[in-house]
């Protein structure tokens, strides 16, 4: 709730549901996820988060707001997770498909790996074929979180849960899920209200039916390409 450019975002409405709960329940469609948790803080300011789940009957693991690291690790402790998925609260269009692509793709490595998906948040310089900005995603066993949480040190380690284990790809598998073709410029991310507008517009046009996937998004601002323009002063300029 505390964030400084937009706060309370992860509670705003979209078509009727926060934020958050559209979050969820577009993660408990995607294969292999066997649970949904939010982490919160025990912040007075995020009681409202944890009524709502307690109201959607989501699970919910409060911890340090800063050391988010040792949240992570306390809630995999608390669910017995074996393998985690990791997605931030400003991404309402996650898109389940994506998940489950990326999950196989760390089944699919020789031992067990970290993975993330390539989303505009990277940049274009990585050389990926990225997914949009929002639909980002990243997953890792716990027994990498558990060495992350005794050894890493630094704070901005502590605080972003995973650079610990991707900034050491000659001790962990590292794998990264790519596009069939880069969609990096688009921003279908929440941090600003132009932001909010967007995803608003496109929750209102594609229904409060099952989750729709990146395909039906791209379909919708193909329709009206004048949707883009909401938050294009925020978006990254195209390669």
């Amino acid at each position: 709730m505390g964030s400084t450019r937009l706060p309370g975002k992860v509670l705003e409405p979209l078509a009727g549901r926060p934020a958050l709960a559209r979050i969820v329940e577009r993660l408990r469609t995607a294969p292999g996820v066997d649970e949904v948790a939010v982490l919160s803080t025990e912040q007075a300011r995020d009681e409202p988060i944890v009524a709502l789940c307690r109201a959607e009957g989501i699970r919910c693991v409060r911890g340090s707001e800063h050391d988010v690291l040792d949240r992570f690790h306390q809630a995999a402790e608390e669910l017995g997770a074996r393998r985690i998925v990791r997605v931030t609260a400003d991404c309402p269009l996650v898109d389940p498909e994506v998940v489950g692509r990326l999950l196989a793709l760390a089944a699919a490595q020789p031992q067990e790996a970290y993975a993330s998906v390539a989303t505009g948040a990277i940049g274009p310089e990585a050389g990926y074929c990225r997914y949009p900005d929002g639909l980002d995603a990243e997953t890792f066993t716990a027994e990498m979180l558990n060495v992350a949480w005794r050894e890493a040190k630094d704070p901005y380690e502590r605080e972003h849960v995973t650079p610990f284990i991707w900034r050491q790809p000659e001790r962990f598998a590292v794998a990264v899920l790519e596009a069939q073709e880069d969609m990096g410029a688009e921003r279908w991310t929440i941090d600003y209200p132009a932001d909010l507008e967007l995803l608003r517009a496109l929750y209102e046009r594609l229904g409060n039916g099952a989750p729709f996937g990146f395909r039906e998004v791209l379909a919708a601002l193909a329709r009206e390409p004048g949707l883009r323009a909401i938050n294009a002063a925020h978006r990254a300029a195209p390669d």
